[in-house]
């Protein structure tokens, strides 16, 4: 199997494991707050890295000071301001609004992407962008009975991600996904229980012990064992086209929480991934419209 294939084949691994994110981050809010829920999913997500690095015996790369540097940008970007905006705006809206918006990531990555490598535009990516921002869009404005600021908060998450994925595809360039993961959660945790205090957060064991099997699977298996296969899978092809495999997310984001929150889709939601999908589409070169350049 080719490294391309390989790193294609650990996003559809991490894509059935992260489209539950949504569902099991809100089913922790039951007891606790959003901060709490971060700060201890983060933790547990630590002890799993840790557990991975020993079993494979990596403790040594913990002494490359590189790898605490690019740690310190990836846990600024990723570990603290991505996530405290992801679990922050699902105490306002619903997965299936996570999942699309999240997909806004696609357009933010490929300017990011592109301005960086100073690549031309081509006709395609333009309007692919153009409909990005339409899909994400009708989801913000829906009845254009107002924005809702849990869906503003994911947007702007969403166009937060790219940067932590550079630092990230640099740091495994120098050590195993399992200890950038680790490193990462380790520098995250304090910053997030900082934020957690100074919000005032107070979490009661009694509360803890309620959300606790949604934190672990959080900590685990999302935050944990999805995220080795998404940094193994930015290792071999790019971010911009592991953002675009990701596009099958919301769909099963929408399935899962009809389910199990019994959250049927709406129109809106619906109606906006068919420009989304073309988006991602256009903007990963899966569809053609021209081959003149825009400069």
């Amino acid at each position: 199997m080719s490294e391309e294939r390989k790193g294609e084949a650990y996003i559809f691994l991490g894509g059935l494991l992260w489209a539950s994110f949504p569902i099991i981050t809100i089913l922790s809010y039951r007891s606790i707050s959003s901060s709490a829920a971060l700060v201890w999913s983060t933790f547990f997500a630590a002890i799993f890295f840790a557990a991975v690095m020993a079993y494979k015996r990596r403790w040594a790369e913990l002494r490359n000071a590189r790898i605490w540097k690019l740690g310190l940008l990836i846990a600024l970007f990723t570990g603290v301001l991505y996530y405290s905006l992801m679990f922050l705006g699902l105490e306002f809206t619903s997965p299936g609004n996570v999942a699309i918006i999240a997909l806004f990531e696609v357009f933010s990555s490929f300017l990011i992407f592109n301005v960086y490598k100073k690549e031309a535009f081509l006709g395609e990516h333009i309007l692919g962008a153009v409909l990005m921002v339409i899909g994400a869009g009708i989801v913000l404005v829906r009845d254009f009975s107002g924005i809702n600021i849990g869906d503003f908060f994911v947007l702007i998450a969403a166009c937060v991600a790219p940067v932590g994925n550079i630092f990230q595809q640099r740091a495994r360039a120098i050590a195993s996904s399992e200890t950038v993961m680790f490193v990462r959660s380790v520098l995250s945790v304090p910053a997030l229980a900082v934020l957690a205090y100074t919000l005032g957060t107070h979490t009661s064991f009694e509360d803890l012990r309620a959300s606790l099997p949604f934190l672990l699977i959080n900590g685990v298996l999302l935050l944990g064992l999805s995220k080795i296969f998404w940094v193994e899978a930015i290792h071999r092809i790019s971010v911009t086209k592991a953002v675009a495999l990701s596009s099958l997310n919301p769909f099963l984001t929408l399935v899962i929480a009809w389910i199990v929150l019994s959250q049927v889709p709406n129109v809106w939601q619906l109606v906006s991934l068919i420009p989304l999908t073309l988006g991602v589409l256009l903007l990963t070169g899966h569809m053609k419209r021209t081959q003149v350049r825009l400069l």
